[in-house]
Order: C-alpha cells, then structure tokens, then sequence
C-alpha cells in the first residue's frame, strides 16, 4: 500500500518565481488529499501529472491568503471531468463563506457536491477505511490547525509454514486468516489467526504543521511521524519577529520534531521570501543542529512513506 507526499508548494507570505504557496498533496492508495491550496497548487498538480480528480478532500489550516488562494482554481478544474463523489473542504471557521463567496462572485460553474465541513476544536475529522484525519489547534493570528492521517495497525505477519503444520490447506482459508478471520482446518478443528500470524504492526503516520508560535502541545501531537511537513519560515535571528507574527522558526520545528519522539523525518516548509535558495541552508543547518533529520522541502518534491516492516 503506497503513501507518497508531494510538495506543491513550500513558500509562505507571497510566490516566488520557483516557490509556488504552501501546499502539501498525500497520496494513499490511489486517493489524494490535500493538505492546504496556496498559490500555484494547480501549476505543480500538472508537472507532476497528478489526477486532481482523485482527490476526496482538502484539510485547510486557516484563511489567510497565502493557504486558501490556490483553492478557486481547484474547485473549477474539478468541474472539467466527471466527477461523481463529493469534494471535502475541512477547515476552521470562514472556510465556508471563502467558498461560497468565491463560488458566487466567480459565477463558478461546479458539477459536483461540495461539503464543506468547520470546526472549532481539534479531533477525528475525516475516517477511511484503514486510516484516519485528526486536527489539532495550533496558536496563530487567527483560528489554526494543524493535521495527523493516521494508519490503523496493519495485521502481523502471516507464516505458511505454521498455517500448514495446522492443516490449513493453501487457498482462501489462507486469505481468511491473514483478513483475522477464524477458520476451519482439513480435521474440522479450530484455527484462531493468532496462532499463524505475529504481532500487529504500526501504520504509518503523516504531521502537518504550519503558521503557529512554539507551543509544548505540538510535540505529543505529532510523536511517532513517519513524515513531519512543519513550518521553518525565519533563521533563530528572527525569533522575536516570528514570536509576534506567531511563526516558527527553524530551530524550533526541530525541537518539536526532537521532543516528540519517534518522528523519522522533519521536512520544514512555508518560508519566508527573504529567504533565497543560498539563504535556505541556513535554516537546514539550525535545525539540524538539533533533529539531524532534517530536510528542506522544495516545490515539486516527491517523498516516499515506506512501512518500517
């Protein structure tokens, strides 16, 4: 089961000729969802011949320009294929009226359901079949969330040698137990999943921080992140300026990804335009500093998520 990351975007405040606006596409089995709509989602969605069709829903971390301004577009080149499954918008409060007065002044042509869903207060917002979406408050100059997609524990490992010393014989009965279904041996007897199967093992899981002071609660938020995509916008010279505009810098997002615990990789994302293509490495460098893995994400950038096992 694949789960990739794509990097749409990785600047905050205004583009760049080479930085499109923050926006995060994960891939799961074939579905997309979308992680933020700045500026210039749609430029990097055609370079990388991804299917927006595919794409089930859309997680807004708030309303401010440079996160929802890529989203008209989407919505109207939605409507140039068929689509048949509604599009998901989940965001805080105002991410309706954005829609909806996009969609009115615009005169939008939309041949497909639109739901869009807000909330004040973090939790479960969004439930597939293996998986799931939480939201966690974050502190910003208004209403802001970051995003957790969650895999459910996957089935342990399954060993023919054990299913065949119970006489199961190889076929369906096979599939059954590897499903955690009971089944019936060749002598009629009882064999329980357990007793041809190992431990359950860990989904993957996926953090998406942006546009927030440091807070001691993002950490256990995000613990155990295969991929953390986390705001990096200033160098540690500007803490007192991301402190008042309620951003992180750098070295802060590392010592989230530290304090965490378990996180396998920190992507840092959504910076500053002061910051060139020179000038970035000195956020890498802070922040590796403190989390060693460190990287910094980059407008059209793939990212595998492999299961450790």
């Amino acid at each position: 089961m694949n789960l990739e990351a794509f990097v749409l975007g990785s600047g905050g405040m205004m583009p760049l000729p080479s930085r499109h606006l923050t926006s995060v596409l994960l891939r799961k089995d074939g579905d997309l969802f979308l992680f933020d709509c700045g500026e210039g989602t749609q430029v990097s969605l055609r370079k990388l011949n991804l299917r927006w069709k595919k794409i089930s829903a859309i997680f807004i971390s708030h309303t401010h320009a440079d996160h929802v301004t890529g989203l008209p577009g989407i919505l109207m080149l939605s409507s140039q294929v068929d689509r048949e499954e509604p599009l998901y918008i989940y965001g805080p409060p105002k991410i309706r009226d954005y829609v909806e007065a996009n969609r009115r002044v615009l005169d939008m042509y939309i041949n497909y359901e639109i739901r869009v869903i807000e909330f004040t207060e973090g939790g479960t917002v969004f439930e597939g079949k293996d998986f799931s979406v939480s939201s966690f408050p974050l502190e910003h100059t208004k209403p802001c969330f970051g995003y957790t997609l969650v895999e459910n524990p996957r089935p342990g490992v399954f060993y023919p040698e054990k299913a065949r010393e119970l006489d199961v014989p190889v076929g369906p009965l096979w599939a059954n137990l590897q499903e955690g279904k009971p089944v019936q041996n060749a002598k009629g007897d009882l064999v329980e999943p357990s007793q041809v199967m190992g431990e359950p093992r860990k989904g993957r899981k996926f953090s998406y921080v942006t546009d927030t002071v440091y807070r001691d609660d993002i950490a256990p938020r995000v613990s155990g992140s295969d991929l953390l995509i986390c705001e990096g916008m200033f160098a540690s010279d500007l803490e007192e300026s991301a402190r008042e505009k309620k951003h992180l810098t750098a070295k802060q997002a590392a010592g989230i990804a530290r304090d965490a615990g378990g996180v396998k990789r920190l992507g840092l994302i959504h910076y500053s335009p002061r910051y060139g293509k020179r000038e970035l490495k000195k956020l890498k460098e802070e922040a590796r500093e403190i989390f060693p893995e460190t990287f910094l994400t980059r407008d059209q950038q793939v990212l595998e998520i492999p299961n450790e096992d």
